[in-house]
């Protein structure tokens, strides 16, 4: 039997349509800011060389400002290459899939990570998991997100767990850590565009996570407290909401 469809209002195309345009022209403007960002980078790197074969004073303060411009360089380019990541909107590709063979798959991939920054991976993946409609590569992104997030958390090393099991209306992702946790008014804003409590972090990850989980019809929960970790739950249907006519939903990363 196929999957129900959902069919959009008047009301919520409209809302897609301005988030479209909303993205197209937000990514326009960062990539207009990003150009000049790059020649600015490159000259200040000739000029940091300029500077390194110098052992006068006055260049040696010229050459830890250029480095400190060159810094802030990087990380605006890194802010900016999250923020075209977040309002750029793609189509899903939704496949039915055993939620643990994605889940499997960002684990390999973190687990080099994982074992330079001492963090023990624990996985508990429930067998006989009903299927869901996934978009591998999306999911990918945003658990990994979750991951680095969870990375961040435990500075000097720790455990992340995580497990996979049936609910009764699908499927269940539960990432728990024991870092250092947070209070109720950042769980109250992590998932905002641009909040961050990290240093130079762009506060973009989550919130990209967020809206990866929702495109695919699914909600994300936080469960902290300081001192004593965190524990994200993802909640995936089964089957995943479809958009009319039987085409994959659009994920719309703008806010």
């Amino acid at each position: 039997m196929a999957p129900p469809k959902s069919v959009p209002t008047e009301a919520h195309q409209k809302l897609v349509d301005q988030y479209s345009e909303i993205a197209r022209l937000a990514g326009g403007l960062a990539h207009e800011i990003k150009n000049p960002l790059s020649t600015i980078r490159m000259n200040m790197d000739l000029l940091a060389e300029d500077f390194r074969g110098s052992d006068a004073p006055r260049d040696r303060r010229a050459l830890g400002k250029v480095v400190t411009v060159l810094r802030e360089c990087t990380r605006l380019e890194k802010i900016l290459e999250d923020f075209l990541h977040f309002a750029r909107g793609r189509r899903l590709e939704l496949e039915p899939t055993d939620l643990n063979e994605p889940v499997r798959q960002v684990l390999e991939f973190f687990r080099p990570k994982a074992a330079e920054a001492q963090i023990e991976l624990s996985e508990y993946l429930a067998a006989d998991l009903p299927t869901v409609l996934v978009d591998a590569e999306a999911l990918h992104g945003a658990l990994l997100n979750l991951m680095l997030n969870a990375e961040q958390a435990m500075p000097d090393g720790g455990q992340l767990v995580v497990r996979t099991y049936a609910r009764a209306e699908g499927v269940g992702l539960d990432l728990i850590d024991n870092g250092c946790g947070m209070d109720a008014e950042t769980q109250a804003r992590i998932f905002d565009a641009f909040y961050s409590t990290k240093r130079n972090g762009s506060g973009l990850g989550l919130p990209i996570a967020k809206k990866i989980i929702e495109a695919h019809g699914g909600v994300v929960a936080v469960d902290s407290a300081p001192g004593h970790g965190t524990r994200f739950t993802i909640s995936l249907p089964t089957p995943a909401r479809l958009a009319v006519n039987g085409e994959p939903p659009v994920i719309y990363l703008g806010r």
